[in-house]
This record gives structure tokens, C-alpha cells and sequence, in this order.
């Protein structure tokens, strides 16, 4: 008998005792339970590598026989379970910790959001400011909170309807910076994504020709066995060199891909003319200061800081989420905000980082000293002033470019200004250029061209001024110079205007221009005869030499085709 009997023990896969063949079952259940025992609350946590080594003493539970005890006396885990589907737990423990999985769950995020409890249960005004910068986190995904480019996106527009019955053609976004070039591309990644268009972004300055190539090559492929349209979109297309810009162009032609492109550059310029052709050009300008308040005001909005106009007191927030998530209420004068919009020049995204900034740093000086009061601050809570936008703008935002579009419409403007005798246009356009950061060499080049081209014979000295003036702005630069530039400046435009040389050699450039057959030869007696061959050949007889006469001379002096041609006369075209 004993020898069957030591035949049916079985050994526990989790304990490792051997037990009677007819025990094992209740014993192998109560040698999980007493393991699920260990996770109860008040115990240390439960490690998540299998328990091989004994338990410490005085874990036993009372009245439980040794053998019924087989867990705490030596809690050895068998890893079969630890590699279950239940993250590393077996299912019977899975079930039996379900609620102790839910009470840790409870408590984490509890401690993983400290900071948001105390700030009253809602995001603060400074956590809201945090990571991402304004601009781009309160950018617009539907056509109806774009705001501005009323001309081209108004209602009953052309694009406005192809883009809200997800007909998109193959676009160039011409614009300024902060104008929404990007935000309009964003809007209608957002349509195309819901009407199962694919959408991809790359941006010129990272991107390479593969990349594109591999777009493409997607695109082909989900356009041939799903039908899908791909729309590429290109921020700052003019940054791709010719050769690059060709390789969109049998995909555009053909449908592929629909193209949209982004530029801060005249796409006349920067863009192949092959590409122009199979793409419309948008022409966005800069917003206008209305525009740019309702921006703002959307942003002040979203943030829960209230504006302070004529006749508000200082109380709750407007919107009440600045008073429950931070311990002073921030506020923000009408008058800040009108003058924020004209300082960034059309630039929404230089206005909302403006506006961030200057937030930011009036919570910082709030952080430090809150029951302090100073010089536009309130006993109520934090105040935003006038002067705090200004002094995170620190001057106007001068929009200009040395190598782009804006670069020639400025210099264009001088140039007609001085022509027009307007001394305050002319300083005003100088300016702009000089302090947009242009090389003050280059204006004294062009001063230099425009002495002769429009004061000529009217000034001669002009000639001389612009010269010197050059020579002025090489030896000493900017911004010594920037007076010198402007002296000559106004000296031209009060000088008198004369185009009569100008126009003369422009006579003269489209008379050879005109002229069919080959060019008169100069006649003999103008040449010159340094040798004795070329004396006599005819070269020089005849030639009168003026100074030897009292008299004047009467002597032909152009070809014999052009006998009394008078350049000086106004040419009919």
C-alpha cells in the first residue's frame, strides 16, 4: 500500500511539494490564491520576475495547516504563468487582481497629474502656453475660421467653391510670410483626409529629390488598384532648384499627384515656367489690421485672458477658465491688442508669438512677486499693458527680403518717388530698405545710375553727389552712412529732371537695333592712320582738325546712310 501510494503523489508546478494525486487540484488553487494574497494592499508591491528564494517569516497565514501553506513557507512561481496573456501574469492571478489593477489605475494618473489638481482640476494659463508655440496651436482645420484673404477665399469665390467640394487643382500659394499659406494647406489636408483623399507634406528645405520620387511612386500605386487621389503639398517650393522642380511635372500633367506649393518668392521668378502653367497661382497678401484683431482676440479667447476695454473693472474672467486654473486672473488692455495687430505688419504668426511672449512674461513676473503691485499691474491679478507688447516686439516687424520680390518693389518705389520730386516718399522708401537690412552699397549703386538717367544735363553735379555718396557709404557703413544715402536722396529728388540724354542713347540703341544689313563702315576720313599703309589706303585724308580753325567746321561726322539723323528728337514708334 505504501508503494501505491508513493506512486500517485504529484508534485505542485508552483510549490514544487508532492502531494497525493487526489489533492492536487484544491491544492494547486489554494497555492495561487495564498500567491494573489501577497498584491493585497499594505503589502509590498509584487515583483514582476518569478519569486524563486523563500518568503521572510511571519507571512504565514494562522490557522492553515503546513501543507495548506505551501505559498507563503516557500512562494516559488512557476514561470508557465508569468508568460500568459495577461501582461506577464497568469490567468487565474489576472482575475484575482482585477480589482487591485483598478485601484493602481485609479491612483497613478492621481499622481502623474499633481500639478493639474492644484492648479484647481483644468489646464493653467502657463501650461497651456507650454510646448507647442501659439501660432500653431490655434491653427484653424475648416474654411470657416479662416480668417482674412477675403478676395481669393470670400464667399461665392472660385477657390472657396472647388475647395468645399473637395475639387482641388494643383495650386502655387503665393504670399508673405504669416499671410496663411500654411493654415490654407492644413484645412485642406483636414477635407482631403475626410473624403478619402491621401494627403503628404514635405517641406524644400529638408526634402530630397527621392523624396519626392517616392511619393510619386506611392501615389501611382494607390491611384492604380484603390483609385485614391494623392495630394502633395510643398512648403517652400521655391527652394527646389529647376531640375528638381521637373520632376513633378509629367505627374501633374497626368494626374498623379495634385501639387500644392508654398512660396514666399514671385513664382515668375523662382518657379518653372512649364510648372506655372499646369498650376493656378494664389496670391495671398498680407492681412490687415482687421483681421489680425480678430486673430488675436480668438487667441485671447482661447487662453481665458480677459481684454480690459473703456469701463471694465477688474473682476472673474471673461470666460472663467483663467480664474479656475490660476490663482490671479490675467488681463490684457483693448489698446495692447490694436497695437499688437499694427506691429506685426500682416504676420499672424509674429502677432500670436507676440502675444505669447508677452503673456509669458508677465505670469513670470506674477510667479515671483504675485501680491506685489507696480506700475501696470492689479491687486486684482496680472495686467498685460501696451507697453509689455512692445517690449517683446521690441520694433515694428519690417517685412523685407534682400533677394526677393520685396527687395525690387522697394527699390522701385525710391526710384519713382525721387523721380517724382517726392523728398518724404524717397526718405520714407530708403528707410524701409535700410532697415529691412539691405546693403547700403547697393542703393548707392542705384543712386549712382540714377543721376544720369533722370537728372542728367538738368544737374551735372548730381553725377558727382551719387559718387561720392558711394564712396562715403564703403569707407564708414552702416548705419553712419544711412545719412549720406539720405542726403543724396533728397538732393535728388528737389534737383531738376532731364531724360533727354537717356533718351537719346535709347535712340540710338534701337536704331542699331533696326537697322538691316550689315553696319555702315566709319567713314575714312575719321580714321585713324598710325602706319604708312593705312595713309595710303585713305585713312584720316580729309579730316579737319577743329582747334586749328576760328571758324567751325562744317565736316560729316556719321555714316552716309545717316546723314542728319538727329537723335535728340523724340522718335516715332
Amino acid at each position: 500500500m505504501e508503494g501505491a501510494e508513493e506512486e500517485a503523489r504529484v508534485q505542485c508546478p508552483v510549490c514544487l511539494r508532492e502531494l497525493p494525486g487526489a489533492d492536487i487540484n484544491s491544492h494547486l488553487d489554494r497555492c495561487l490564491q495564498a500567491g494573489d494574497a501577497e498584491a493585497e494592499p499594505g503589502s509590498s508591491p509584487p515583483s514582476k520576475r518569478p519569486r524563486l528564494a523563500a518568503a521572510p517569516p511571519g507571512t504565514q497565514a494562522q490557522g492553515e495547516p503546513e501543507e495548506a501553506r505551501p505559498a507563503a513557507a516557500s512562494p516559488r512561481v512557476f514561470s508557465l504563468f508569468h508568460k500568459g496573456r495577461g501582461g506577464g501574469q497568469s490567468p487565474g492571478a489576472a482575475g484575482g487582481r482585477s480589482g487591485a489593477g483598478r485601484e493602481e489605475a485609479a491612483v497613478k494618473p492621481e499622481k502623474g497629474s499633481s500639478a493639474s489638481a492644484a492648479a484647481g482640476g483644468g489646464a493653467s494659463l502657463a501650461q497651456k502656453l507650454e510646448g507647442q508655440p501659439l501660432a500653431e496651436r490655434l491653427r484653424p482645420d475648416t474654411l470657416g475660421d479662416y480668417v482674412g484673404q477675403e478676395r481669393v477665399l470670400g464667399a461665392q469665390t472660385l477657390l472657396r467653391s472647388l475647395l468645399e467640394s473637395h475639387e482641388i487643382p494643383s495650386l502655387i500659394l503665393w504670399g508673405p510670410p504669416g499671410c496663411g499659406k500654411t493654415t490654407l494647406a492644413h484645412i485642406i489636408a483636414n477635407s482631403s483626409k475626410k473624403n478619402g483623399t491621401r494627403f503628404v507634406t514635405l517641406s524644400a528645405t529638408s526634402a530630397k529629390t527621392n523624396d519626392v520620387r517616392d511619393v510619386i511612386s506611392q501615389a501611382q500605386n494607390e491611384k492604380r488598384l484603390f483609385k485614391r487621389k494623392t495630394i502633395l503639398f510643398i512648403d517652400e517650393i521655391h527652394r527646389f532648384n529647376k531640375s528638381q522642380q521637373d520632376t513633378f511635372l509629367p505627374h501633374v500633367e497626368c494626374g498623379t499627384v495634385t501639387l500644392i506649393g508654398a512660396t514666399t518668392e514671385n513664382p515668375s521668378f523662382q518657379v518653372n515656367a512649364a510648372l506655372l502653367s499646369r498650376c493656378r497661382v494664389i496670391v495671398l497678401e498680407k492681412l490687415s489690421v482687421e483681421a489680425m484683431e480678430a486673430i488675436l482676440m480668438r487667441a485671447v479667447r482661447s487662453l481665458g485672458v480677459r481684454v480690459l476695454g473703456q469701463g471694465d473693472q477688474h473682476g472673474s474672467s471673461a470666460t472663467g477658465s483663467s480664474s479656475e486654473s490660476s490663482e490671479f486672473p490675467v488681463y490684457i488692455e483693448e489698446k495692447a491688442l490694436k497695437t499688437l495687430a499694427y506691429l506685426c505688419d500682416g504676420d499672424a504668426r509674429t502677432g500670436l508669438n507676440g502675444l505669447q511672449l508677452a503673456v509669458q512674461a508677465r505670469l513670470a513676473v506674477g510667479k515671483t512677486t504675485p501680491l506685489n503691485i507696480t506700475k501696470g499691474d492689479s491687486a486684482d491679478g496680472i495686467l498685460i499693458t501696451e507697453e509689455h507688447v512692445k517690449e517683446g516686439l521690441q520694433r515694428s516687424h519690417i517685412l523685407y527680403d534682400r533677394a526677393g520680390e520685396e527687395h525690387y518693389n522697394c527699390i522701385s518705389a525710391l526710384h519713382k518717388s525721387m523721380r517724382g520730386s517726392d523728398e518724404n516718399a524717397s526718405l520714407y522708401w530708403l528707410a524701409r530698405m535700410l532697415e529691412g537690412g539691405e546693403d547700403p552699397l547697393y542703393v548707392a549703386r542705384r543712386l549712382v545710375r540714377f543721376a544720369s538717367e533722370d537728372i542728367g544735363l538738368a544737374d551735372p553735379l548730381a553725377l558727382t553727389q551719387a559718387v561720392a555718396a558711394y564712396q562715403g557709404c564703403h569707407f564708414i557703413g552702416m548705419p553712419e552712412c544711412e545719412v549720406i544715402l539720405a542726403q543724396c536722396v533728397v538732393y535728388f529728388a528737389r534737383a531738376p529732371k532731364s531724360i533727354e540724354v537717356y533718351r537719346a542713347y535709347g535712340n540710338v540703341k534701337e536704331c542699331l537695333r533696326m537697322h538691316t544689313g550689315p553696319l555702315p563702315p566709319v567713314p575714312l576720313h575719321l580714321r585713324n592712320a598710325p602706319t604708312r599703309l593705312m595713309k595710303n589706303l585713305g585713312y584720316g585724308k580729309g579730316y579737319k582738325y577743329n582747334p586749328m580753325y576760328k571758324e567751325p567746321v562744317e565736316q560729316d561726322y556719321l555714316p552716309e546712310e545717316l546723314k542728319g539723323t538727329d537723335f535728340f528728337k523724340e522718335r516715332k514708334t
